[in-house]
């Protein structure tokens, strides 16, 4: 469990990690090889969730050192998708990591919303709705295993 102080709101208790998998965590079908280990030492305190949409096999393999469970979607259920898995899970337990236009209900809802703004581009309704922001899922990802950097971003 990773607790998030806020200022003048109840701490949250962070279970679950829901994170999108292209333009998020990976750029071009890439992943930084420092995101998987932070999310491998991520795993330690929370269940994390990799969001993919469409094909399966090449995401497969490119997350097959990682410590989560991939979730795929089809074009037509990833919005809709994204947000049921986070209403199971207990929003207030989960934050959700995205950058498009199909992460903004999750992004809105989840305890902790947190936007991306990568070299693929973002949705300006993502960077609305989001809590917290960030140029690169490295620094999203040590604001998470880093309770020091809660203090600017969430006021404590």
């Amino acid at each position: 469990m990773i607790l998030l102080q806020r200022l003048g709101r109840n701490p949250l208790e962070i279970e679950f990690i829901l994170l999108n998998f292209e333009g998020t965590l990976a750029t071009d079908r890439r992943v930084h090889p420092k995101a998987k280990d932070k999310l491998n030492l991520l795993s330690k305190r929370t269940n994390i969730y990799i969001l993919v949409k469409g094909e399966q096999e090449g995401s497969r393999e490119i997350l097959k050192k990682v410590k989560a469970e991939v979730v795929y979607f089809t074009e037509g259920e990833v919005s809709q998708g994204k947000l049921d898995l986070l209403r199971q899970l207990g929003v207030a337990k989960t934050v959700a990591i995205g950058n498009g236009v199909d992460d903004v209900p999750m992004i809105e809802e989840a305890g902790l919303g947190i936007c991306i703004i990568g070299v693929q581009g973002t949705s300006g309704e993502a960077i609305k709705k989001a809590d917290v922001v960030f140029t690169d899922i490295l620094d999203a990802l040590d604001f998470l295993l880093k309770p020091l950097r809660h203090k600017a971003a969430l006021g404590i």
